[in-house]
């Protein structure tokens, strides 16, 4: 009887309704962030904050988007944030060996161009 009551007086949860927004594609992100870390007067709070946003998502950011959060580190003369950069894909790539040596293959050129060596070059990728 308390079951038959129960039926009665509550009706079924209602649906969710989920963000109708657009869905970004991966293109329209790369884009977003290459820009983000492509404007001329980001400080170096910004580009801290927006490494720490893009790092945050499930994804290792692609070389491009890298190639503009390094040369942005050249803009600020930041190299400590350009190798925590290079540290923080490399951790982000977790146990999936073969995506950091692809990055840094694809970085070389910039790397080369700006003067930055990598965590490997440095030594402290043994600390």
């Amino acid at each position: 009887m308390f079951e038959a009551v129960l039926s009665k007086t509550f009706s079924p949860v209602a649906s969710r309704c989920y963000s109708h927004g657009k869905v970004e594609t991966d293109e329209e992100f790369d884009a977003r962030w290459v820009t983000y870390f492509s404007k001329p007067d980001i400080d170096g709070w910004e580009l801290r904050k927006g490494m720490n946003t893009l790092i945050g998502y499930d994804l290792v950011p692609e070389p491009k988007v890298l190639d503009s959060a390094l040369r942005a580190c050249r803009r600020l003369n930041d190299l400590a944030s350009a190798i925590r950069i290079l540290e923080a894909v490399k951790d982000k790539a977790g146990p999936h060996k073969d995506i950091y040596p692809y990055l840094i293959q694809e970085l070389q050129p910039t790397l080369a161009e700006l003067g930055i060596s990598t965590p490997e070059e440095l030594g402290i990728d043994k600390l």
